[in-house]
């Protein structure tokens, strides 16, 4: 770990560095292109292309979430600020902090910001963020924090009066295992009385599901096979593209999308920095992302679950997506 003070009210620690990161990719990389069902966590999707691939994603006619979710915080900010009186906000997962941006001028008009903790994977996006949100709330801390909410969430500090956001869905991207471990990690660290904000897509016509995460752009596939350039630059493979395609299925079981990339041929490649060999069946299958979604019975149940109360649930009009206020008794 390392601190370092930027300026008078700024500052960054680092958990997670580069060579960090690596290490991280090779585990991955050997555990699920190694296992007998191939699978990739999500993360590795972005990159610099890949993170403006999904930029691209949030502006596509088909992806509701992000306006969504974008609706409900310009409508609840203030009813949100009022409720919880919080004086810090840490966002998991803050990229550029543009929609917590809603909830953070609603706090500062509130009188009560004096904290603001971006969380990031991504060490270049929080240097990036800090100048900014430093400028754009003047007198307030701001100290970013460089790391994996699936690592590092036993090392946060949570001052009194947290508000925690995680937003856009991301919760999502875990398993129920991995969902449930998260979220009582998380209410070990708040304090009670703290807050946790959480966005959820919520269960519809799947034929809406599947449109949302295969666009006729086809900006979502670009996206999607981006991992695969990822595995090239970063561990000397040999992947071709062109040879895999991008799918997205509904599973109704488990209520969630999944994403992988098929296999159009039988085919073998080659990551030399791991000295592993692929091989990929024609038609096999490579999960690179679960995306589930929820109802407002099991977000109540899966919070109750970590020891979390359920406040209130703020929907957009069409009631696509949900954003849960709860708090820590």
């Amino acid at each position: 770990m390392r601190r370092t003070s930027i300026g008078s009210h700024t500052s960054i620690t680092v958990h997670l560095d580069a060579g960090d990161l690596r290490q991280a990719l090779c585990r991955d990389v050997l555990a699920g292109l190694g296992a007998v069902h191939k699978s990739l966590p999500p993360k590795w999707f972005y990159d610099e292309r890949g993170s403006q691939l999904f930029d691209e994603i949030t502006r596509l006619d088909e992806y509701y979430p992000t306006r969504r979710e974008t609706e409900i915080l310009q409508r609840e900010a203030p009813t949100i600020a009022r409720r919880t009186g919080a004086t810090t906000l840490l966002e998991l997962g803050s990229g550029t902090s543009t929609k917590t941006k809603l909830i953070l001028d609603a706090l500062m008009d509130a009188g009560t910001l004096a904290h603001i903790v971006p969380f990031d994977v991504c060490e270049a996006i929080v240097r990036e963020a800090l100048p900014v949100l430093a400028a754009r709330y003047p007198g307030v801390q701001v100290d970013g924090v460089v790391g994996d909410f699936e690592q590092h969430l036993g090392l946060l500090e949570m001052g009194d009066h947290t508000l925690v956001a995680f937003l856009g869905g991301t919760i999502g991207n875990l398993s129920p295992v991995e969902r449930s471990k998260f979220l009582r990690e998380l209410a070990d660290q708040m304090h009670s009385g703290d807050w946790l904000l959480l966005g959820t897509d919520l269960v519809k016509d799947p034929a809406r599901l599947v449109a949302a995460y295969a666009d006729a752009a086809g900006v979502t596939a670009a996206f999607n096979l981006n991992v695969l350039r990822v595995l090239n630059r970063e561990l000397e493979g040999n992947l071709v593209l062109e040879h895999f395609g991008h799918v997205a299925q509904w599973r109704p079981e488990e209520q969630w999308i999944e994403m992988h990339l098929r296999s159009l041929r039988a085919q073998e490649a080659r990551l030399d920095v791991l000295g592993l060999d692929l091989v990929f069946a024609a038609g096999e299958q490579l999960q690179t992302e679960i995306s589930a979604k929820f109802t407002l019975a099991s977000i109540e149940n899966e919070l109750s679950g970590a020891g979390l109360t359920l406040e209130e649930v703020f929907t957009d009009a069409a009631q696509d997506f949900a954003v849960s206020l709860a708090f820590k008794p």
